[in-house]
């Protein structure tokens, strides 16, 4: 009876709305529901919507069970069937309804599963509750209520002559269905927390870039075009008294304009690739959300600029497959020069056995941003064996690090 609320963190709202599903016509649900996955930071209904609904599978014992008690009157079985719709209405509120009243609900629920207990049909509704308890609770607060909610229930089941044996086994699977719900609760939470914490590395370090454009930019462009100002009053001064010196200034215009042009393009060269530091950061967040450890990398040779940008994406490539597919626990990252050239190792335990003939696998990506830098990619990967990418970088008449 899991869930997949996969949005326990609210992103920023979007005037962009999500085209209308089943779900948003019959449940109107709220853009802040339990339920809701998010993407593109905007809410969105998707696949993990409907497990709620799926999870009401388990209401049929509520309707067969009046019928297998030895006790079956058809008083009880009205008054049972009377508390599903009770029950109906505050499962849906807590999953699709304002997750702020999640909590009501859920509580509203246990009431409803303690105040029936006497029925020894409605247990069910005990179930819910602790299905829905990680959702709405911090885990701490979880334990405590899950306690308090058993302990009266079995106090008020001991009470209304129910036998031992069926009261622990309720017991038990509802506190084993919080545990799986808490468990995966906490790991929804953590991964989301990662997800933002990388976030946040990539935009430091796009914001640290666009200063350092900004400040690239006002130094080059204020030096030529004051420059360029000034050769061209001096050019149409000369116009009519000496013609052939106007035309030299015409002329070497032409080539600071030529010069600043191919400054001005290389100031904003890796304008979108985040260096090579800043994306070991965040690889070692992306790798860690998948449970992931990554070694290796702590003090770099500093490298050319167009080099540090260009293996910062191979990095970047090779880690999201790596975190996709190759179900490693381990990864290892290292840089050296060495006889000339930069070399950047990334290994990792998983599965191994690439196919280095495949397309789609990012391969073909890292080697065509290394082509116009002279390097080249190596691959080891033996099936079951792990892989190692070994990517090289001739730094012969390369300008200074970055």
């Amino acid at each position: 009876m899991t869930a997949r609320p996969d949005a326990l963190l609210d992103p920023p709202p979007s005037a962009d709305p999500a085209r209308p599903t089943l779900i948003d016509r019959l449940l109107r649900p709220h853009p802040n529901a339990l339920a809701i996955e998010r993407g593109n930071g905007r809410p969105t209904i998707s696949g993990g919507a409907w497990f709620p609904l799926i999870n009401l599978i388990w209401l049929v014992w509520v309707f067969i069970a009046p019928w297998l008690s030895d006790s079956a009157n058809p008083q009880r079985t009205l008054l049972t069937y009377a508390t599903v719709p009770l029950f109906l209405g505050g499962y849906l509120r807590a999953w699709y309804g304002d997750r702020r009243h999640a909590r009501h609900y859920t509580a509203a629920i246990a009431a409803l599963a303690l105040l029936t207990v006497p029925l020894g049909t409605t247990v069910s509704y005990l179930i819910y509750t602790g299905a829905l308890l990680p959702f709405v609770l911090q885990p701490r607060a979880v334990l405590l209520a899950l306690a308090a909610v058993l302990s009266v229930f079995v106090a008020v089941a001991m009470l209304a002559g129910a036998h031992l044996i069926p009261v622990l086994g309720w017991t038990i699977t509802t506190a084993a269905i919080t545990a799986l719900n808490l468990f995966f609760a906490i790991n929804t939470r953590r991964d989301a927390e990662l997800r933002l914490s990388q976030q946040e590395v990539r935009r430091l370090a796009a914001t640290a870039e666009r200063e350092r454009i900004g400040r690239d930019l006002h130094d080059l462009l204020g030096h030529s075009l004051s420059l360029i100002a000034m050769k061209s009053e001096l050019a149409d001064r000369l116009f009519d008294r000496d013609p052939d010196a106007a035309r030299g200034e015409v002329r070497e215009l032409r080539q600071i304009a030529r010069e600043s042009l191919a400054e001005v393009r290389a100031a904003v060269t890796g304008f979108r690739a985040t260096g090579l530091a800043a994306e070991r950061v965040s690889a070692r967040l992306l790798l860690a959300s998948g449970g992931t450890q990554l070694s290796g990398g702590d003090h770099w040779p500093p490298l050319p600029a167009d080099i540090d940008a260009a293996l910062a994406l191979c990095l970047r490539e090779a880690v999201t497959n790596i975190h996709r597919h190759a179900a490693a626990s381990e990864v290892d990252i290292d840089l050296r020069i060495d006889a000339g050239s930069a070399w950047l190792r990334i290994d990792d335990n998983g599965r191994g056995g690439i196919d280095d003939g495949l397309p789609g696998n990012g391969l073909r990506g890292i080697r065509e941003r290394l082509a116009p830098l002279g390097g080249r990619l190596d691959i080891r990967s033996p099936r079951g064996g792990g892989t190692r990418l070994e990517l090289c970088v001739p730094l012969a008449a390369r300008g200074p690090a970055a």
